[in-house]
């Protein structure tokens, strides 16, 4: 049983990850299993090329960012499972919790962070019913979001990213990822707002 699992490896899906793994010394979190499923293939990070995103210098690729994001979260947060090779096919509700359906296993978890593209070309099981054409996109483009308010779709069910209905701009997704984790460490901390800085 995670207590928080990630679906999707891209800007935000890696950022809220980042942000829950950095709480591990907080003593709400220390004990909190933490999994992120990597699929990056349909990421639009593939194909980007950074000009003009703070902190990241001219003419950094997408690319790069995937690889040395994974790179980062093992490094710094080995505690956060990271799971290769897997694509989610369905999510269902227990009694506590979601079962996380890939192609190759089953996982459970309390809270299930969707954090994949805002394509119509989603097609994870389950979510169906929040689907709407997304609010920020030309609508002859066909993106889509899933309904939510402030993150949250369902109880324990969050989105992250152009899929909670914000604009294809890394810095924005990013920062989408990380106010779905500092959520949670509120949620984890008996609603006590939560963040991490680390501070030389």
């Amino acid at each position: 049983m995670f207590d928080a699992l990630i679906i999707g490896g891209g800007a935000s899906g890696m950022s809220c990850a980042l942000v829950l793994g950095s709480a591990v010394n907080k003593e709400y979190a220390k004990d909190k299993h933490i999994g992120i499923i990597m699929h990056q293939k349909a990421s639009h990070l593939q194909t980007a090329l950074f000009n003009n995103a703070l902190g990241l210098l001219a003419g950094t690729t997408g690319q790069s960012v995937l690889e040395l994001g994974k790179e980062q979260l093992a490094t710094q947060y080995p505690h956060v499972a990271q799971i290769e090779s897997e694509k989610v096919l369905e999510i269902k509700p227990l009694p506590e919790g979601f079962e996380v359906i890939t192609n190759k296993h089953s996982y459970t978890s309390k809270l299930v962070v969707i954090a994949v593209g805002y394509t119509n070309l989603l097609n994870i099981k389950g979510l169906e019913t929040f689907v709407g054409p997304h609010p920020r996109a030309a609508a002859e483009k066909e993106r889509i979001w899933l309904k939510n308010e402030d993150h949250l779709i369902t109880n324990g069910l969050y989105v992250a990213g152009t899929l909670a209905g914000w604009r294809s701009q890394f810095n924005i997704a990013a920062g989408s990822g990380a106010q779905v984790a500092t959520d949670i460490l509120t949620l984890w901390n008996n609603g006590q707002d939560s963040h991490v800085h680390d501070k030389l």
